[in-house]
């Protein structure tokens, strides 16, 4: 390892944010640290095209595991720990930023606990980015003065939601939703409920900024068709709000995209 003060420091570990999945969005910070690391702990969110940026000597997979299930965080937890009082550099690689609903905050609490040094390496969160590849601005003037950043997948041990969609519904803001494909239904319904109208315009963006990106466009009332005509998969971020229409009148001169379907006036799905 290198001695100088520039490099990653054995011992610690380094939460590090991917970014939404293009590696031309990697921080300059996040690109060194994943060149000079003794080992990355990663999952599928970074996406394939940062994922084979790195030698598979030094890199250990942590997500989703071949029979569906996935790495428990417990374990994920304790190899931090244990690779760090190896003397090793780790990076801990999360796709978007590892703060936003990334569970950084969990790792770097863990580590504290057990005197481990660390490191947060902030990042372009797809919340915001993969919304704004698809021509879709999470603010605007005229449109939305306020964004609520909501998880669609929250800690299935809770008793109950802790999401308040009938607030949400009154804040007159964007709601930008993620992991929140397969809730979908759910909380779209929940928001019809609240009050919202059913015109209210709604956009889902999967795999945003990665090669194979998607878009599904439509209402409060037709995102559901919209989505299943599409077939958009996790992971994606759903967008609720006025902005959510914009994608319309820039998608013809946007660089970064590649196509949508959305509803019709008669419902009819066209890319």
């Amino acid at each position: 390892m290198s001695t100088d003060s520039t490099s990653a420091d054995p011992g610690t570990v380094y939460l590090v944010g991917s970014g939404p999945g293009d590696p031309d969005l990697l921080t300059v910070k996040a690109k060194r640290l994943l060149e000079e690391s003794d080992v990355v702990l990663h999952d599928k969110l970074p996406g394939p095209e940062i994922i084979d940026l790195l030698p598979e000597d030094r890199r250990e997979d942590v997500g989703k595991r071949a029979n569906g299930d996935r790495t428990p965080q417990s374990e994920i937890n304790e190899r931090l720990v244990e690779l760090a009082r190896e003397d090793k550099a780790v990076v801990r690689l999360k796709g978007g930023d590892s703060f936003v609903f990334g569970r950084g905050g969990e790792e770097a609490e863990y580590l504290a606990t057990h005197d481990v040094p660390f490191e947060v390496v902030p990042a372009v969160t797809s919340a915001i980015a993969a919304p704004a590849v698809a021509g879709i601005p999470v603010t605007h003037r005229d449109h939305a003065s306020s964004v609520s950043f909501v998880t669609g997948h929250e800690d299935p041990t809770k008793a109950e939601s802790a999401v308040d969609w009938e607030a949400l519904a009154a804040t007159g803001g964007t709601i930008v939703v993620l992991m929140g494909v397969g809730r979908l239904p759910d909380y779209t319904k929940a928001l019809l409920e609240s009050g919202m109208a059913s015109e209210t315009p709604v956009a889902l963006v999967e795999r945003g900024t990665w090669p194979d990106q998607q878009v599904a466009t439509g209402t409060l009332e037709t995102i559901v068709d919209a989505r299943d005509e599409v077939g958009i998969e996790p992971p994606a971020v759903t967008v609720i709000g006025d902005v959510a229409g914009i994608r319309a009148s820039v998608v013809d001169f946007l660089q970064n995209d590649d196509g949508a379907i959305g509803a019709d006036e008669e419902g009819r799905y066209n890319r």
